[in-house]
């Protein structure tokens, strides 16, 4: 089945799971789509077959607490930052849940975490106004940038460059080799004055940065010259709270939550809103991912959501 306008406007909440007692913070679903991975403030991690419908397992993490959480690409195995105790970022073992490494350095709350997509590399960004670059088998970092303000930060789906968003105004791009040299663009957008800039993501085919924040709005830029394509607009966020808004596989929709249960889809292209659909989540729906190999969507408030198109072949 194509992902077209008629399929997103169809998509429906196939599967309601009530596995957290708390806020779930972040999800991420594995490089096959197979399986999803969830944290949450109950200091929980969910694992979930998606192609069953069903949670497989859940693990707890309440000495440390978690959010953030990624898989790598070694089978079995997550990054996570931590909620309590101190700013470390862990790497776990998920078939024992046990610890294989920890990435001491951040001094404050870690706000951005991202696996690079070709290797062992990570980089994380923290309210130190710092962001670290990491490698899977050295607990010691392996770049350090210091920057003017909170950073959200993300590599481009080559994993040759990352992409940083600075002060909710510039987004600065480095060439993973030569980082230490600095960006090598920088792209001034008008600053954010209403809200915080609180995600930043590639599409998947590289062309375009999507920056999500704890507002009304999200920005949609070229990723070469940083020109402005689009401002999604129209969905509710009174709280102003982060809300994630996702690429689907095919580059061509952008979708976000809302704090009032609906899910929200613009095409990339036409900056036209697609569709408003309507969830059963009773919160603010602050995680939401389209499955990168299977015709699913995950969307979470503290109950997570299986979407999948209602469309007859």
């Amino acid at each position: 089945m194509k992902l077209v306008d008629d399929v997103v406007r169809s998509l429906r909440v196939a599967k309601i799971f009530r596995e957290n007692t708390d806020r779930i913070s972040s999800l991420n679903f594995s490089a096959n789509g197979e399986t999803l991975l969830t944290s949450s403030d109950d200091d929980s991690i969910v694992i979930y077959d998606c192609l069953n419908g069903t949670p497989k397992r859940t693990l707890n993490s309440k000495k440390y607490g978690v959010d953030l959480i990624r898989y790598t690409h070694a089978q079995n195995t997550a990054l996570h930052c931590s909620t309590k105790v101190d700013d470390t970022i862990r790497y776990l073992s998920l078939h024992d849940n046990k610890y294989i490494r920890y990435f001491p350095g951040h001094t404050k709350k870690v706000v951005t975490l991202c696996m690079s997509p070709i290797d062992d590399a990570f980089i994380s960004g923290s309210m130190d106004k710092t962001i670290r670059l990491w490698d899977l088998r050295s607990q010691n970092c392996q770049g350090l940038m210091h920057l003017s303000g909170r950073p959200v930060a993300a590599f481009d789906p080559e994993g040759l460059i990352f992409a940083a968003g600075v002060n909710s105004e510039s987004v600065k791009l480095y060439d993973l080799r030569s980082f230490d040299k600095g960006p090598f663009t920088t792209f001034k957008l008008p600053q954010d004055k209403e809200c915080d800039w609180t995600g930043l993501k590639f599409s998947p085919d590289g062309k375009m940065i999507l920056i999500s924040t704890n507002g009304n709005v999200i920005r949609l830029i070229d990723a070469f010259q940083g020109t402005p394509l689009q401002a999604f607009m129209g969905f509710t966020n009174h709280k102003g709270i982060p809300l994630e808004a996702s690429f689907t596989p095919d580059a061509r929709y952008v979708f976000s939550g809302s704090t009032d249960g609906k899910v929200h889809c613009w095409s990339t292209e036409s900056g036209v809103k697609m569709a408003i659909l309507q969830s059963d989540h009773p919160g603010p729906i602050q995680c939401i991912q389209f499955n990168p190999k299977y015709m699913m969507m995950a969307s979470a408030c503290q109950n997570m959501a299986f979407w999948q198109p209602a469309v007859e072949d």
